[in-house]
């Protein structure tokens, strides 16, 4: 029946490092998987050798988030041509071919899991991997496989040289042996059942430990069923249940902790792993308990694979008569290596003299150890593209768990690469470059500040000496930037101060090297958007390395653009630190010195909704002080400043008018008594002649115009000298204030005012559409506009220059214009209408006709002597 058929990597037409398509051949939740190199050349592609020959009956891929092919194809051959590369074509039979999705509507965070059913037979498969989906995500344009699974059967059951070639290859590459029940179906009953247990997905979030033990209880399972023992088989397919929930959640712990690890979060990658190794335990107890496996379990170890080394439980002490190896650190994985309490605590049993034994013992084995340990498989396959070229002793160094070693094995790489003879082949230079830069890449991480010095002592080297030396050219010197200035950037957010120094210096420093400046790389990791939930010490050290930067580098042509900076800034307001939102808004207004109209697109609107917001208040208060403009509190205390100087002038204003009123009450009175006189002889002369002519005229009376406005016709109790002039002042609806020379006019003669009286007339000019007064400055925009209204013929309409409508002509009706319920809506004055009595049609008495309507200018304007508003009695506007 189908099952999981085995398989190596034969070659394959590149990877990125780190990423090697050996990868392919575990499946664990923590594999990264293949990886093509950047800006590779298309189609890649990848050969696998199954561990027998078969008949293929199932292929499953598991993409990349965002490295997603277009399109993968598959080929199949019995065997391969004597030489590897390239592949003749005729070896391979073509079987098809899949298309993936370019992943847009889950936002390039989920992997697409495709199962393709094919039937085909042979041993070699062919991966052809087509252009890659473009996306935000992959700048480089790279193609990725997270993990490839085989179900078939075996083409020739009865050959015996099939399981020796099995075993062969299974210990050779996975270390699996023949009896591994992976490689076996779960189910007798149909022919062509596959196991879930043989699924891509179920390796892919298992546990690999409890994945193993899964299959055990399975093969159990069809055992009992076989031998008819049910209520076995029963719990036993319980038990299996509860094992995948259980798995599922261990896998999602090691995930867990692993993004913990390479976030430098070592206390939350800590608990990670206790909880594992709790949980872990449990389960295994009650495992135990219910007789389900037997004493095997004890020592789970036994049953790990590469990808997932058991991590020894430290909750437990040792028994006190027996003390083994266990609690001394040396025997631990390097990780798990107790600290100097926690050692206390494992060996509270010890005395303090077997302690010191213990320690003297370690100090005298770290003095005499001349060679790093051995290599583990893990490491070996991590680090085999620079083993094959540096060596596995240099490379054992490099990992090594003691720090010196891990110091030496760089220092020894430093002398290497700066003694390397000029005439090397290139590709020799280009993989020791690649294979020290892996290391650099690992150095960097080192948390020993030695280890640490030493990394960027040879990274400098090589960008600086190395490369320039043999001509090597931009493309490695950007390779080494690209692997190094990532990882560079964590360390700046170390919680070493000393550290976090170190790193900033060193990427200011390499970024102004003329080798690395031109490639302006190093600025687009710089303003990368900060998360808002970033460590503060990383978020402050990358705005102060950008600030510095910047300095120096500029906005022209070395990679920074305001464009870029400014979405940096504006995402680093939102961030949870305060000291980095400070330094997000010292940003902006250095760099709103040098392009102001640039800056202000990235910002809201300067108003007062905005302005609520303190960092935004901030920034535009300093952006006025750049500008030489008042702030917004200079700007209240100018108000404030203004308004009293107003009402000072006010005052002033009225005593100047009360003055001048005394002096016209002087001048009324005076003419009075004159007019009385008159009037008496008047009367005199007329009793001497005794003659009355009939029907002679009623004579005026000559205290009619009191208490009443001659322009407006309103009468007033409260109109009396004072009070009319207030009138005037404030109040009339048929006068204005001139707003350049504070005269009072009336509005029916304003235009003319502006043109021919106002102090400020030589700045206005007529427009010959509106007629209208217009500032001299605003006339030919006003007139190349043609936006007015145009005027009409004084005898066909007047023209109000308020609302600038055209409306009837004549006299009466600039009363019905100005004071009317439906009339001019730009008369400020409308409100204070106040008609306590009946206005007084025009024309009906003998003074009542406007001043000004006979063709004089009487009463056209209240001039102001001596700079003040100046309002004279209605008795001085009588007809003439």
């Amino acid at each position: 029946m189908p099952h999981k058929i085995g398989f190596v990597v034969v070659s394959s037409s590149g990877h990125e490092d780190g990423f090697s398509a050996r990868e392919l051949m575990i499946h664990a939740p923590t594999v990264s998987g293949w990886r093509s190199p950047r800006f590779c050349q298309f189609p890649q592609e990848i050969v696998l050798q199954m561990v027998e020959r078969c008949r293929i009956r199932k292929l499953q891929l598991l993409a990349h988030q965002y490295m997603i092919p277009s399109k993968v194809e598959f080929y199949i051959s019995e065997s391969l041509p004597e030489y590897f590369t390239p592949y003749q074509a005729e070896r391979f039979r073509r079987l098809g071919y899949v298309s993936l999705c370019d992943n847009e509507k889950t936002g390039c965070k989920a992997r697409e899991l495709k199962s393709v059913y094919v039937d085909a037979v042979g041993q070699f498969l062919k991966l052809i991997f087509h252009q890659n989906h473009v996306n935000k995500y992959n700048v480089y344009n790279q193609v990725a496989l997270v993990a490839v699974n085989i179900i078939g059967d075996p083409a020739d059951f009865g050959d015996e040289t099939n399981i020796t070639s099995r075993e062969k290859l299974i210990d050779h590459y996975l270390g699996h042996n023949a009896e591994d029940p992976a490689l076996e179906g779960t189910c007798s009953g149909k022919s062509d059942y596959i196991s879930p247990l043989d699924d891509l997905a179920f390796d892919m979030y298992q546990d690999p430990e409890v994945a193993q033990i899964i299959r055990r209880l399975d093969e159990r399972k069809r055992e009992a069923v076989q031998k008819e023992r049910y209520d076995y088989a029963k719990k036993l397919k319980q038990a299996i249940a509860d094992l995948q929930k259980v798995g599922e959640r261990l896998g999602r712990y090691e995930v867990e902790k692993r993004c913990a690890v390479e976030k430098e979060d070592y206390d939350l990658a800590k608990e990670k792993k206790q909880q594992m190794e709790r949980f872990r335990s449990r389960v295994y107890e009650q495992l135990q308990l219910h007789e389900l496996v037997d004493a095997e379990l004890e020592k789970p170890s036994s049953l790990c694979l590469d990808v997932s080394p058991q991590r020894p439980t430290v909750d437990r002490p040792p028994p006190a008569t027996d003390p083994p190896p266990k609690t001394h650190p040396e025997s631990l994985p390097y990780d798990e290596r107790p600290l100097p309490v926690t050692r206390k605590q494992l060996g509270a049993a010890v005395s303090e003299a077997e302690r010191r034994d213990v320690l003297g013992d370690e100090a005298h084995r770290a003095d005499t150890a001349g060679e790093p340990e051995p290599l583990t498989e893990k490491a070996l396959r991590e680090a085999s593209s620079a083993v094959d070229v540096l060596g596995e002793a240099l490379v054992a160094g490099a990992y090594s768990k003691t720090w010196s070693h891990r110091e030496d094995a760089l220092l020894t790489l430093h002398k290497q690469l700066a003694d390397t003879p000029v005439g090397t082949p290139k590709e020799d230079l280009k993989s020791m470059l690649r294979a020290a830069i892996f290391l650099v890449r690992r150095a960097i991480r080192d948390i020993v500040t030695p280890v640490f010095q030493a990394s960027l002592k040879l990274l400098k080297m090589i960008i600086t000496q190395y490369i320039p030396k043999h001509k090597l050219g931009r493309f490695e010197t950007a390779h080494c930037v690209e692997r190094t200035i990532p990882v560079l950037l964590t360390r700046t957010g170390d919680s070493s101060a000393r550290l976090r120094v170190m790193a900033s210096n060193f990427i200011q420093e390499i970024a102004l090297f003329k080798e690395v400046k031109s490639l302006q790389v190093i600025p687009s990791y710089l303003v990368q958007p900060l998360k808002a939930s970033s460590s503060t010490h990383l978020a402050m050290s990358q705005m102060a390395l950008l600030a510095r930067l910047l300095r120096d580098l500029g906005t022209e042509g070395a990679g920074f653009t305001v464009d870029s900076v400014m979405r940096f800034s504006v995402q680093a307001l939102e961030h949870k630190g305060r000291e980095v939102r400070e330094a997000a808004v010292g940003m902006i207004l250095d760099l709103y010195a040098q392009h102001r109209a640039l800056v202000l697109e990235y910002l809201p609107p300067d108003d007062s909704a905005t302005r609520r917001n303190v960092l935004y208040k901030t920034i535009f208060e300093g952006f006025a002080k750049i500008d030489g403009r008042p702030t917004d509190a200079e700007m209240r205390a100018q108000k404030r400043a203004a308004a009293e100087e107003a009402e000072k002038r006010k005052k002033e204003e009225i005593k100047a008018l009360q003055g001048q009123l005394a002096a016209l009450k002087e001048m009324q009175a005076g003419v009075q008594e004159k007019e009385s006189e008159a009037t008496k002889a008047k009367n005199q002369d007329t009793q001497e002649r005794k003659v009355a002519p009939p029907n002679a005229p009623e004579i005026p009376d000559n205290h009619y115009l009191d208490n009443l406005c001659i322009f407006c016709g309103e009468r007033s109790e409260s109109f009396t000298e004072e009070g009319l002039d207030l009138h005037y002042w404030k109040h009339c609806l048929m006068l204005t204030r001139c707003e350049h020379c504070r005269q009072v006019v009336e509005i029916s003669s304003l235009t003319e005012h502006l043109l021919t009286e106002c102090d400020r007339k030589d700045g206005f000019g007529r427009c010959y559409r509106c007629s209208e007064a217009v500032s001299k400055e605003e006339l030919p925009r006003h007139v190349k506009t043609r936006d007015c209204n145009p005027a009409k013929s004084e005898k066909l309409a007047n023209r109000c220059p308020l609302c600038h409508e055209n409306f009837s002509p004549g006299e009466e009706a600039w009363k019905a214009h100005l004071m009317g319920p439906a009339g001019c809506t730009m008369n400020l004055r409308r409100t204070h209408v106040l008609h306590k009595t009946p206005v007084l049609p025009l024309g009906k008495g003998p003074a009542a006709t406007r001043a000004g309507t006979s063709g004089s200018k009487v009463g056209s304007k209240i001039p102001t002597p001596k700079g003040g508003l100046s309002k004279i009695s209605s008795r001085t506007y009588t007809k003439r």
